[in-house]
């Protein structure tokens, strides 16, 4: 006997056919997933594929480093000097500053907010691992800051090849300065990254770095200066190991005594060939602890 219409039971559903058919193309796999991640990390860095808003510090930075660049180019040509007023690697001391200020606001951008949006386990749900993610978000930083420090470099290099002055003398120096901006690159971001990955909120990575980098130079000059006797005296190799505080400082005199940069008995060097070693075991042991660090921090996520 069949049911009346009102009390037969209504369709529950219709399958229809869309010619869905699964992916049969090439897959790149996790090398090309790992290089994607550096790629556009190393781009948020400064701000490209953002707002416009992100991009004001990222180029207002690399314009404070690179026009001092210019200006000194500009005033030895005319005044016809025979070398730079000043050397490569010391340029890059002069900068740390603002390249401190660039390392503290952007070591966030890259490590923050992907903390704050919760969108680090996605990343892991693909084929790259923790290990992956640590090393393009590293590698795309100290890019970063390498690139920041190589622009005047190269403004510095090419204004004194056009002006004239020895090449052999000016490549050579440049080199100098190109191992001192990798230092640069490495040492100072790899706390940074460290302190960045720490916190989801962004402002607290920014005053953390920043705090850090500031207190730690302003402590190293503190020492350096009481150690100096009088206005004609130096800097005892004693007080020379207090640069071990701070990154930058660690970085400048490593380079100074690497390479018999800078004059005067206030100069900051590493104290002879024990000091050489030290400072770089130290430097190297920041970058690979600050890696192992890194490593555990996202290990748990």
């Amino acid at each position: 006997m069949s049911l009346p219409p009102e009390l037969r039971p209504a369709d529950t559903g219709v399958i229809h056919d869309i010619g869905y058919r699964g992916y049969t193309g090439p897959r790149l796999g996790r090398a090309y997933a790992a290089r994607s991640l550096f790629t556009q990390s190393l781009r948020a860095a400064y701000g490209l594929g953002r707002s416009g808003k992100s991009k004001v510090l990222p180029m207002m930075v690399l314009g404070a480093v690179t026009v001092p660049a210019v200006i000194i180019v500009a005033v030895a040509v005319v005044a016809k000097a025979e070398k730079l007023p000043v050397d490569y690697p010391q340029y890059l001391s002069t900068i740390g500053l603002v390249v401190s200020i660039f390392l503290a606001s952007q070591a966030p951008v890259l490590f923050s907010r992907d903390l704050r949006h919760h969108t680090v386990p996605l990343y892991f749900s693909r084929p790259i691992t923790r290990a992956d993610y640590v090393r393009a978000k590293f590698a795309a930083m100290a890019g970063a800051q390498l690139l920041l420090m190589l622009a005047p470099l190269l403004v510095l290099y090419v204004g004194s090849l056009l002006i004239g002055l020895g090449f052999g003398d000016q490549t050579e120096h440049f080199l100098y300065g190109l191992v001192a901006a990798v230092l640069y690159a490495l040492v100072p971001t790899s706390v940074a990254v460290v302190i960045a990955a720490a916190t989801p909120r962004r402002g607290f990575g920014v005053a953390a770095i920043m705090g850090y980098l500031a207190v730690s130079t302003v402590v190293v000059g503190v020492v350096v200066g009481i150690s100096i006797d009088g206005p004609d005296g130096g800097i005892s190799d004693s007080a020379q190991w207090v640069a071990l505080l701070s990154p930058g400082g660690l970085v400048e005199s490593l380079t100074n005594e690497l390479f018999d940069l800078g004059s005067g008995l206030q100069r900051m060097h590493a104290p002879g060939g024990l000091g050489v070693l030290v400072f770089s075991a130290v430097a190297a042991g920041m970058v690979a602890g600050s890696y192992r660090l890194l490593l555990r921090r996202y290990r748990g996520i």
